[in-house]
């Protein structure tokens, strides 16, 4: 699997594509701005071209839904924000603006009842990582972060420094072969960085299909 979150340039969902995530989320409980709560995990599709289509080929998320980003709810006073790792660094982002990313519908998760006192410390951890770099390498513990990677780092120190998501050994690889996808090739040269083949991530999707949430409804 590959285990990041991209800082991507958006594209809209082709015709037949919408068409098919409307079938398949049609009996998903519909969510609106009043639903979200404190620690509730938001999962974006972002179209973002050649690397998102590569990550979508060796991972896979809840029912099969792609997911290529990951924030967590933040509400104070009449506002409701998502604190993410996205473009330049982690910052706050009201609702309105997260949602207007995409076209595709966004999942909500909720951590299970014997999980979800873990979120207020999550939460402040993530909140209190505003300002930190993106971690464009997607290099796990380099004092930088992904989207994926703060939300593990958050609720890890919210349980007592003990891994509460599970990290992987992350792939860049075509499925079945050992040659890396032309995109990541590009990508790391001209990082200037070699491929992290192999080295421990974690993804969004890996995040959604965990034991320890389940998905609230569908969020547009």
């Amino acid at each position: 699997m590959i285990y990041f979150c991209y800082n991507m340039r958006l594209f809209l969902l082709s015709t037949a594509a919408a068409a098919f995530l409307a079938i398949n989320n049609c009996h998903a409980q519909q969510l609106d701005v009043k639903d979200l709560q404190n620690g509730d995990l938001l999962f974006q599709n972002l179209d973002c071209g050649p690397l998102c289509d590569a990550i979508e080929k060796v991972t896979h998320g809840y029912k099969g839904n792609d997911f290529s980003h990951i924030g967590l709810v933040y509400r104070r006073n009449d506002s409701v924000y998502v604190i993410e790792a996205i473009g330049k660094d982690v910052h706050l982002t009201y609702i309105s603006d997260f949602a207007a990313r995409t076209t595709n519908p966004m999942y909500v998760a909720v951590l299970k009842p014997p999980y979800r006192k873990l979120n207020k410390r999550a939460l402040q951890y993530a909140l209190s990582q505003k300002g930190v770099p993106y971690d464009d390498v997607f290099l796990y513990d380099n004092g930088k972060y992904y989207c994926s990677e703060l939300i593990y780092d958050a609720y890890k120190k919210a349980n007592g420094n003990k891994a509460f998501f599970k990290l992987e050994p992350m792939t860049f690889k075509q499925p079945g072969t050992k040659q890396f996808f032309d995109a990541w090739v590009d990508y790391y040269k001209a990082l200037q960085q070699p491929i992290p083949q192999g080295a421990p991530g974690i993804n969004p999707g890996g995040i959604s299909s965990s034991d320890k949430i389940v998905m609230k409804g569908v969020f547009k």
